[in-house]
């Protein structure tokens, strides 16, 4: 169903209010380990960019240099699926946040949409994952999600 939910109940605020204050450092810190990811997909010889999964590298997001929060880091690859398990029996997080494309949700069926009228973002919906990039993650901690990475594709 199209719906939202935008209620803020004063327990809610009280919360967010108190977290305020950290914002700017949590985003910071989201941002370095955006970039930190950056650099060793790149040093694995494995970053891609604006090129499509199924080369066997790995397309990174394309994240603007300053203000972007990286609430999510999400990469490009060729056996999406594949991978999830492989870092899930490794015990590294990740997520598909988006696994079928709008113009296929039943929710907007009403628009006549159908497989194949947006084959990008059906590939897409195919080949994207979110590695995890909270503000807390360490080298050591991203060293070991990109070894696991390097160590499938290879």
């Amino acid at each position: 169903l199209i719906g939202g939910n935008f209620r803020l109940d004063a327990l809610q605020a009280a919360v967010v209010l108190a977290k305020l204050k950290h914002l700017d450092s949590w985003a910071a810190g989201r941002r370095a380990n955006a970039a930190r990811y950056d650099r060793l997909f790149a040093e694995a010889g494995l970053a891609v960019s604006g090129k499509a999964a199924g080369s066997g590298k790995v397309q990174l997001p394309c994240i603007p240099k300053s203000g972007h929060v990286v609430n999510q880091y999400v990469i490009r690859v060729p056996h999406r699926d594949e991978l999830r398990a492989f870092l899930n029996s490794k015990g590294v997080g990740n997520e598909v946040y988006y696994p079928v494309p709008l113009h296929l949700q039943e929710c907007f069926a009403y628009l006549g949409g159908r497989a194949g009228d947006c084959p990008e973002s059906e590939k897409a919906a195919k080949e994207t994952v979110a590695l995890p990039v909270y503000p807390e993650l360490s080298d050591e901690q991203a060293r070991y999600v990109v070894a696991c990475i390097v160590e499938f594709l290879r």
